[in-house]
């Protein structure tokens, strides 16, 4: 289980396939990547030399932005979009879809699970409710 960025890549699969678990590089650019270190296709991650680890460690490093570089720029943009006080920092604000989906049905994964609003009649649930 080779350790690249920070991120244990898992052996059995293909190297295509395994670099696409650290964060910022997808099904494109793990494929340009092995390619740029001269991997044959098809390779498993376990059968990489220290060579080849070596070169892609650096080719992430000077190429792309990954991992924890990536994550601090998405996040200070979100943050810059609420500072701001724009419509998409609102959206991210109040936890809501952000590129406009509909949100009378749907949405539950931004949303959270639903919660009905409105008056209780039972007595009993309404004591409950207040707690």
């Amino acid at each position: 289980m080779p350790r690249i960025m920070g991120v244990d890549l898992p052996g059995r699969k293909r190297i295509e396939i395994a670099l696409q678990y650290i964060y910022g590089v997808g099904p494109h650019v793990a494929l340009e990547i092995s390619k740029k270190a001269k991997i044959p296709v098809g390779t498993k991650a376990d059968d990489l030399t220290d060579a080849h680890i070596a070169a892609i460690t650096t080719m992430l490093q000077s190429d792309y932005t990954v991992e924890g570089d990536l994550r601090r720029l998405v996040a200070s943009d979100v943050r810059r979009l609420t500072a701001i006080g724009c419509y998409r920092g609102l959206r991210h604000r109040r936890g809501l879809p952000v590129r406009g989906q509909r949100t009378k049905t749907n949405a539950r994964t931004r949303k959270g699970r639903k919660s009905t609003v409105g008056a209780v009649r039972d007595k009993t649930q309404r004591k409950l409710a207040k707690a």
